[in-house]
């Protein structure tokens, strides 16, 4: 998979989220990527009470003409729709405010104390840091620094 340029996927996210907030429906992410050599535009929804496989078809059936009149991709792409899963991407800082007191995997840009990788509980984001609880203390870690966020999501075998 070859992430395209990311002003495309800016600007798809800038067209299509008003019409996805008419619809009660949160916009997640937009990927523009190349995949088997064919471009590809994914668009990660959730809703209160999770996606059905219907919202996905409405929401595509609702953006797919807009983003063509809008000319905003160049050429044939396929368009995909879906929920963001169980391990969702954290972008904005309201996804990290709704993740305090929840398991997190970040990757940051450059180096932290030796290390890039980190795996633990979020407990706060304050003025563009996060608090993380790692199994062998804490880390700091600024927003801004980060390359890439997932929820954790764990299965509790009982």
């Amino acid at each position: 998979m070859v992430e395209i340029q990311g002003t495309a996927a800016t600007e798809v996210s800038r067209i299509i989220e008003p019409i996805l907030e008419e619809m009660n429906i949160e916009l997640v992410d937009v990927e523009y990527v190349t995949e088997l050599g064919r471009p590809v535009l994914r668009v990660y929804i959730d809703k209160y009470g999770g996606v059905t496989i219907d919202d996905c078809a409405a929401v595509s059936r609702e953006i797919g003409d807009i983003i063509d009149i809008n000319d905003t991709l160049s050429g044939r792409y396929v368009l995909e729709v879906s929920s963001p899963g169980l391990n969702r991407p954290l972008k904005r800082e309201k996804d990290f405010m709704q993740a305090v007191g929840k398991k997190v995997r970040l990757k940051t840009a450059s180096p932290v104390d030796g290390r890039r990788n980190f795996k633990g509980t979020l407990l706060s984001l304050e003025e563009g840091k996060l608090l993380i609880d790692l199994e062998n203390g804490e880390a700091r870690l600024s927003l801004t620094d980060l390359e890439k966020a997932n929820l954790v999501y764990e299965f509790n075998n009982e």
